[in-house]
């Protein structure tokens, strides 16, 4: 299986470079940072960690509902070079790390983790505890994604004896923030690598006779880590940037345990990659956007179970997948059922999602249900239901509930004392299907249909994903409905919004032949691109195929200091 793998380290550009099997000039890109890690910090990097961003083809908002997805790893990525500390001051912490960015307008950052006091705690709750690393989630900078990276290799790997590497490091990347392609998951990723590696604990440090930290084993890691800037992610975004290979998607599932398989696309398809330019940042806007939608999905989970009369513990947060199981009859410890068999229990459970509607449709509920009708429905007491699924979440987002029982405090614009229980069902059930569709088309088309059929069958897959996306779970923008329109009139077979939404980019399927023509036209008619040419055109609107996923380039420098 992929994610047992273990994490690809070289030795030489060369090598990486046939690993990463894409056409962009990373030679450049490489030789730049380590030149520059030298002239900031007087040595060569250790070790440069590499992460790419990720294009998610469909499959939106039911990685974190455990349904399988179907993203694939970009050319554009993140590195990270690290090296230890070349003179160690006596002021210097335990773990200290300088962090610098090739970017001019991120400023340097100097921090270190501080050992939490072991007083009146069990054994458990210090080994938990360990480390203090203030990560601010209230004004996100970009170091946060940097020490949510250090955070886990620390409450990880230095949980018992002996101290982190003071380290310096510098960071560069291609992947636009806020677009959707996630660059946060790609900088925590390649953050958790590269303190792994400069700390020896990713492959025996780098002699290869230790236990080798796999790639699945990485994923669990950067979930976690990005967890701890506020965002609640499924594991999609990770397990791309991690697991990936070139010429394929990905499709990747979470139930009953992480596991990810190659999908070989068809020949001659192209995927280009334009970015609305309304930024969505997710750990930002998670409050009333991203968060409460996992709310609305797992409430909606166990009342569907009910429907079904299927057994749902009251202290359990089951989600969509999980009742689609117990339905079926899947034995966990046989692993996933036959997708044949999810197929046609997801259609089961699609018939029965017209019982989240409420009693009484509202123009101002508009299908969604107050909390009172979501407690009743749920089967659970006031207490219970906020236990269950409120307490997790930050407080200023449901601090008016229990008082009022109606979500008032969020300036959302869409339903704002409302949970839209039967939408975001819908939406994730009719999603899950699609994407089992699409795998099913991709691995066909290895040994049938014309090149055209498949490439039409996929767009019109992609295009019911966006309208999903957009009345459904309304994660759209007008921004991104317009893009995915100039598209389709620009000859793509299928356009969608990826990534979380609310803003970013749009992926839109195009015949190898038309990717010129296809670029042209849409930068011509999308308005915010007027006047834009060369590389900052480039930036907006680009095409990608799939590349492999995190890895990295170890050098051992002779003047480091090793602790």
């Amino acid at each position: 299986m992929a994610a047992e793998q273990p994490i690809p380290v070289y030795t030489n550009l060369t090598d990486l470079y046939g690993s990463l099997g894409t056409s962009l000039n990373h030679a450049d890109k490489w030789n730049k940072i380590a030149e520059e890690f030298q002239r900031r910090f007087g040595q060569k990097p250790a070790y440069i960690a590499r992460a790419p961003g990720r294009v998610n083809l469909i499959g939106e908002h039911i990685d974190y509902c455990l349904f399988g997805v179907l993203p694939a790893a970009i050319e554009r990525d993140i590195l990270i070079a690290i090296g230890q500390r070349s003179k160690i001051r006596a002021e210097d912490f335990p773990g200290g790390v300088v962090a610098e960015n090739m970017q001019t307008k991120y400023t340097r950052q100097i921090f270190a983790p501080a050992p939490r006091r072991r007083t009146s705690v069990s054994e458990q709750e210090v080994r938990l505890e360990e480390w203090d690393l203030d990560i601010n989630t209230k004004e996100l900078r970009w170091e946060s994604y940097v020490k949510a990276g250090y955070y886990g290799v620390l409450i990880n790997y230095f949980a018992g004896e002996g101290d982190p590497a003071p380290v310096d490091i510098l960071v560069t990347g291609t992947v636009p923030a806020g677009s959707g392609l996630s660059s946060s998951a790609a900088m925590v990723v390649g953050s958790t690598l590269a303190f792994l590696a400069i700390n020896g604990k990713l492959e025996g440090n780098f002699t290869g006779d230790g236990p080798k930290i796999t790639k699945g084993q990485l994923v669990e890691m950067a979930v976690a880590n990005e967890k701890r800037v506020g965002v609640n992610s499924g594991g999609m975004d990770q397990a791309a940037s991690v697991i990936s290979v070139p010429s394929s998607a990905l499709y990747i599932s979470f139930f009953p345990n992480l596991s990810a398989s190659a999908v070989p696309l068809p020949p001659g398809a192209v995927f280009i990659i334009a970015n609305s330019l309304v930024v969505s940042d997710k750990a930002v806007t998670a409050k009333r956007n991203y968060n409460l939608r996992v709310v609305e999905t797992l409430a909606a989970a166990r009342i569907l179970a009910r429907r079904l009369e299927v057994r749902v513990d009251k202290t359990e947060k089951v989600t969509l997948r999980e009742v689609a199981g117990r339905l079926a009859g899947e034995v966990e410890e046989a692993g996933e059922m036959p997708l044949e068999w999810l197929l046609e229990t997801l259609k089961r459970m699609e018939r029965e999602v017209e019982g989240l509607k409420p009693e009484k449709s509202s123009e101002e509920g508009r299908l969604g249900v107050t909390m009172d009708e979501m407690i009743k429905m749920s089967g659970l007491t006031l207490d219970e239901f906020h236990e269950v699924y409120m307490s997790w979440v930050e407080g200023e987002i449901f601090d008016s509930l229990l008082g009022t029982l109606e979500l008032t405090v969020l300036c959302v614009k869409v339903e704002a004392t409302h949970f839209q229980l039967y939408k975001r069902a819908k939406h994730v059930l009719s999603e899950a299907s699609r994407v089992l569709q699409f795998r099913q088309i991709c691995l066909a088309a290895l040994s049938s249909a014309s090149s055209m059929d498949v490439l039409k069958d996929l767009g019109q897959l992609m295009n019911e994903s966006q309208i999903s996306c957009n009345e459904l779970f309304q994660c759209s923008c007008p921004e991104l409905n317009e893009l995915t329109e100039i598209a389709k009139d620009a000859g793509a077979f299928g356009s969608r919004l990826t990534g979380a939404g609310w803003g970013g980019c749009t992926v839109s399927l195009v015949a190898e032949d038309n990717v010129d023509a296809f670029i042209k036209s849409v930068s011509a008619t999308y308005k915010p691109y007027k006047g834009l040419q060369g590389e900052a055109l480039n930036e907006v609107i680009f095409a990608t195929r799939p590349s492999s996923g995190a890895c990295g380039e170890f050098n051992e420098p002779s003047d480091a200091v090793r602790i």
